[in-house]
C-alpha cells in the first residue's frame, strides 16, 4: 500500500501587516523572491558622546536610543551584512532596494551592498530645506542624507518610471539631488507626552518619490526598520502592498494607529506617466508596409534643412546616405545620434506632420485591437 507524502505548504506572505521581532530573523522566515522593493532606514550608529545642547543650554532631542548603539564598527558591519543578505534573498530577480543613511554609516553600507552582489544604480542626496543647525559651531551644518538605490543584480530589469518622475519635476529630467523638508508640524508624530514619537521619522514626500519612481500599483514593498510606518502609509495611499518589520512595541502601536487613518487614493489617481520604453515597438518599415508612407515619398527634417526619400524596405536615402531613419538623420546633421521619429516629417496638403503621429496611430491599434 502506497504511503501518502505530506506536502509542506509554502509560507504565506503577510501583506499589509506589521511584524513584531528582529528584522533578520523575520526576513529569513518569509518566502524567497517574494518582494518587489525594499526601503531600509537602518540604525545610523551615530556614536553620540553625551548630551547635545543648544546655545541657550536646552537639550536637543537627539538619537540616543538603544537600537542605534553598537559596541564597534565591526559589530555594526556584521549586522549590516546579515540584514542585507536576508533582504536580498527576499527580492524578486528584478527587485531593487533603497537604503538611506548619514555620513556615519552610508559608506559602510554601500560597500556591504556591493559585496553582497547588489548593483548600485544611483546615490541620491536628500538635501533638507530646513536642517537642524550645528549648535557647537565646530562642523558644517549637516544638511543632507544619502540614499542608495540598487538592483538585486546587474542584469535585473528593475522598475524605473522615468516619465512619471519627469512629470513630477515639471517636465524636466529628475536629478539625483532632492530638496525635501524634514518632518515638522502636522506630519511629525508625537507620543503621549508630546515628544517626538521617533527621532528619525522620514517625510512622506521622500517615500512618495521613491515609490512613484521605482514601483507600480500592486507591488510589494518591505521595510525591515518600519519605525512609525512612513513606508506603509505611503504604500497604502499609492496602492502598493507593504510588509513592515519592527521590534519596538511603542513604534508598532503608533504605526498601526497611523495606518488605520490612511486611505488609498482612487484607482484613476494612481496612474502615472508610463515610460516610452515600455510602449510597443513599431518599426518604421510597418508604416511603409501599411501604405501610411509610400516608397519614393520624401521626408523632411523638422528644421526643414534636409530631406530624404523613403525606400521599400523601410530605409531612407538622402544625399547618397542610406540607412534607418535614425542613421540618415544623424549623418545629415553631422551628429553622433538622432531620434528619427521626432526628426522626420511628411507633408500633407502643404503641412509638415511628424512621422511619430503615424507610429502613435499603430500603437493605439495595438492597445485596442477591437475591429471598427
Amino acid at each position: 500500500m502506497a504511503t501518502k507524502t505530506k506536502t509542506t505548504e509554502a509560507p504565506v506572505l503577510p501583506l499589509n501587516q506589521i511584524l513584531a521581532g528582529d528584522c533578520i530573523e523575520t526576513m529569513r522566515s518569509l518566502p524567497e523572491c517574494s518582494v518587489d522593493l525594499i526601503f531600509a532606514d537602518p540604525p545610523y550608529n551615530l556614536q553620540l558622546r553625551g548630551d547635545l545642547h543648544r546655545p541657550d543650554n536646552s537639550r536637543v532631542d537627539a538619537v540616543d536610543d538603544h537600537w542605534d548603539q553598537f559596541s564597534s564598527f565591526s559589530v555594526y558591519d556584521q549586522f549590516t551584512r546579515e540584514w542585507l543578505a536576508a533582504a536580498r534573498r527576499l527580492l524578486k530577480p528584478n527587485g531593487a532596494i533603497w537604503v538611506i543613511g548619514s555620513y556615519h554609516n552610508i559608506f559602510r553600507v554601500g560597500a556591504a551592498l556591493q559585496d553582497q552582489g547588489f548593483w548600485i544604480l544611483n546615490d541620491v542626496v536628500w538635501r533638507k530645506s530646513n536642517p537642524m543647525p550645528n549648535f557647537k559651531g565646530k562642523r558644517l551644518t549637516n544638511a543632507h542624507e544619502t540614499l542608495i538605490w540598487a538592483s538585486k543584480q546587474e542584469a535585473s530589469k528593475y522598475t524605473f518610471n522615468y516619465e512619471a518622475l519627469k512629470a513630477l519635476n515639471e517636465g524636466v529630467q529628475m536629478r539625483s539631488d532632492w530638496v525635501i523638508p524634514i518632518c515638522t508640524g502636522h506630519e511629525r508624530l508625537k507620543d503621549e507626552q508630546g515628544d517626538k514619537a521617533h527621532p528619525t521619522q522620514k517625510p512622506e514626500a521622500l517615500l512618495h518619490r521613491v515609490m512613484v519612481a521605482t514601483t507600480n500599483p500592486g507591488d510589494v514593498v518591505l521595510d525591515p526598520f518600519f519605525g512609525t510606518g512612513t513606508t506603509g502609509a505611503v504604500a497604502k495611499m499609492l496602492g502598493r502592498d507593504f510588509i513592515g518589520i519592527e521590534r519596538e512595541e511603542s513604534y508598532r502601536r503608533i504605526a498601526a494607529e497611523r495606518l488605520s487613518r490612511v486611505r488609498r487614493y482612487d484607482a484613476s489617481a494612481l496612474e502615472v506617466s508610463g515610460s516610452k520604453r515600455a510602449e510597443p515597438r513599431v518599426p518604421f518599415g510597418q508604416l511603409v508596409e501599411r501604405g501610411m508612407l509610400r516608397p519614393g515619398e520624401e521626408l523632411y527634417s523638422m528644421n526643414n534643412r534636409h530631406k530624404a526619400k523613403v525606400r521599400a524596405d523601410g530605409t531612407l536615402i538622402g544625399n547618397d546616405v542610406k540607412g534607418s531613419i535614425h542613421q540618415v538623420g544623424a549623418a545629415l546633421e553631422g551628429a553622433p545620434s538622432c531620434n528619427g521619429w521626432t526628426y522626420w516629417c511628411y507633408k500633407r496638403e502643404g503641412k509638415m506632420i511628424p512621422i511619430d503621429i503615424l507610429r502613435q496611430q499603430i500603437r493605439a491599434e495595438m492597445e485596442d485591437p477591437r475591429p471598427n
